[in-house]
């Protein structure tokens, strides 16, 4: 089964609001960027990436919980980020019954987060380097 398939069926057995709003949260990240990947990971959790990992979603018993990896360092300027607000890597939205998901501020969240991604793997490429021309005798 693919992490998509996964997916569906986590939402499937979700029978209340949790599902619901999980699938409104997926559906909200995927139309953000066309290459999204959906990906299964850590015994269980829906995670969403595009050159690295951008949001972890999970639905507990009363709040379904997005979690972005790099979140400390995304701009916020909607102020959706609600939860994990004093460490200084991730940052999450608890969305808890009731809620009305923000879909614009949450698609700028995504895309942030995928430049953010995107600004760091360049980084960690190497510089192109020219071949040294081989040293000749006169």
């Amino acid at each position: 089964m693919n992490p998509s398939e996964r997916i569906d069926l986590l939402i499937e057995s979700l029978h209340d609001w949790r599902g619901k709003t999980l699938a409104s949260v997926r559906k909200t990240i995927l139309e953000a960027d066309r290459e999204i990947i959906e990906e299964w990971k850590w015994m269980g959790s829906p995670v969403w990436s595009r050159d690295g990992i951008i949001a972890v979603g999970n639905a507990h018993k009363d709040k379904v919980k997005l979690t972005f990896a790099n979140g400390a360092h995304l701009p916020d300027p909607d102020k959706i980020f609600n939860a994990g607000l004093g460490g200084n890597q991730w940052r999450a939205i608890d969305l808890f019954a009731g809620d009305e998901l923000n879909a614009r501020a949450l698609k700028n969240l995504v895309r942030a987060a995928i430049d953010l991604n995107q600004f760091k793997s360049k980084k960690k490429t190497p510089p192109r380097t020219r071949a040294k021309a081989p040293k000749t005798k006169k």
